[in-house]
């Protein structure tokens, strides 16, 4: 197994395996480089939708999207993200996914169907450099803040893609299956033990027990930090490309810069569990 990083603070290329058939030691090897990069890549991997679900099966149990298991989906869901000229891309952004849920994902992996000719790279940034670059007045002032989330940013998002009687039926259930719930803003790695920002982005509403004004003055201070590209690094897809990501340290976000070009992403993620943050000995 070779592993060539891609960038300073996170992110290596994974060359001289086979992704289809790991055995059981070069799956807890592969595992150990995510949790180390944060982000892994397998060039040309050519994942079709059943090897994609085989694949992740190995990182973990699949989860079925929310949004589909409102919809009586009960099996692992591989959702196909489409950008192109009827639906402008939604996800340049600084994000983790789902973090209106009470237990996030653990993992996400992205296999790219459809790659545009020009752009369309996808950015990841490291959480756990980015808490670690602050000041240690600023990190024990952010330990045990905890920030609400919802998902009302993802139902603007369904209703920008066309409102119709089953988006506002499936608004109404979403908020009645996921209410608002309380996520610390520095999480501990259940794995490595080390500390991260656990960023939502839009999920995000405020900081608890902060008023609007305090709260919005910090998670700004907070954006604006993670933009530094000392934390980034930066992916240009071929088609096949598989990416595997670890959603508890990591932020992501999808340039638009190929619109109104096409481009088509497949995702499925790895069930995860409730946030925490616990002080280090």
């Amino acid at each position: 197994m070779d592993v060539l990083p891609v960038s300073g603070a996170l992110g290596a290329e994974i060359r001289g395996v086979d992704v289809r058939s790991l055995d059981r030691g070069q799956i807890a090897e592969v595992r150990d480089q995510l949790h180390d990069y944060e982000v892994i890549f397998f060039r040309g991997a050519r994942l079709g939708p059943e090897e994609h679900v085989a694949v992740a099966e190995s990182f973990g149990e699949v989860a079925v999207f929310p949004l589909s298991r409102l919809r009586g989906a009960t099996e692992p869901t591989l959702q196909v993200i489409s950008d192109g000229p009827e639906s402008p891309p939604e996800a340049d952004y600084w994000h983790t996914d789902v973090t209106w849920a009470a237990e996030p994902p653990k993992y996400a992996l992205l296999h790219a169907e459809v790659v545009p000719e020009r752009g369309g790279d996808t950015l990841w940034a490291s959480m756990t450099a980015a808490y670690e670059a602050l000041s240690p007045t600023m990190q024990r002032l952010l330990a045990g803040l905890d920030v609400v989330h919802d998902c009302e940013s993802f139902i603007e998002g369904m209703r920008r893609k066309g409102a119709t009687f089953d988006t506002e039926l499936l608004a109404g259930r979403l908020r009645e299956a996921f209410p608002p719930v309380r996520h610390p803003l520095v999480r501990t790695h259940p794995e490595t033990g080390r500390h991260a920002l656990f960023l939502g982005g839009r999920f995000m509403r405020r900081i608890d027990g902060m008023s609007e004004e305090e709260s919005g003055a910090l998670l700004g201070l907070l954006a604006r930090h993670i933009d530094d590209p000392r934390f980034h690094c930066r992916w240009r897809w071929q088609p096949g490309d598989l990416a595997v990501w670890d959603e508890r340290s990591t932020n992501h976000r999808s340039a638009a810069d190929h619109f109104p070009q096409v481009r088509v992403v497949r995702r499925v993620e790895i069930t995860g569990d409730r946030p925490f943050f616990k002080t280090v000995a």
